[in-house]
């Protein structure tokens, strides 16, 4: 991790954010609990919704970790670092009779490109927000415009599937 130091605020991390990891997956269970353990005994893990897409990927469905992490948009290191934490945590639950939680983590159903009408500024936003765009609810980071709109020219499968401009084909 890299510091650095300013006189006006000390020792400060420049950490860089967490990248939003793609889904296409979201289990409508998302609850599972051991049947021989006292509730008031149970504990349980927390497992994200992008572990469990990386177990989904790589587990379920087989596919190379190179075209998992591809897939979700993240490094094949990153991909690693998520799937190794989910087995632990489903390890855990299973060996040790805990209940297993689905749910939170850095995730959307998609990531797209859109661009201010008003300043011409272009940023990539993530699924979950189009329905406010489309309602004229979003502003622009830039000039505070509502006059916001996806600006994908190219059609890529998962947007094609999940973007709000293709619901109703």
């Amino acid at each position: 991790m890299i510091l650095f130091f300013t006189i006006e605020r000390g020792l400060k991390s420049l950490a860089r954010p967490t990248k939003w990891r793609k889904v296409e997956f979201i289990p409508v269970v998302q609850y599972f609990t051991p049947c021989d353990v006292a509730e008031n005994d149970l504990e349980e893990n927390v497992i994200r919704i992008e572990e469990i897409e990386a177990i989904r990927l790589k587990d379920l469905e087989g596919m190379e970790q190179e075209e998992c992490a591809e897939k979700m948009e993240v490094s094949r290191q990153t991909f690693q670092r998520i799937l190794n934490v989910a087995r632990a945590k489903l390890a855990d639950s299973l060996i040790n009779g805990k209940a297993i939680r689905i749910e939170g983590g850095n995730f959307t159903r998609n990531i797209c490109p859109v661009k201010c009408i008003d300043c011409g500024k272009q940023w990539s936003e993530s699924y979950e927000n189009f329905q406010k765009i489309l309602n004229g609810q979003f502003n622009c980071p830039s000039c505070d415009s509502t006059r916001v709109v996806c600006s994908r020219k190219e059609e890529k499968k998962f947007c094609r599937r999940n973007c709000w401009r293709y619901r109703n084909e």
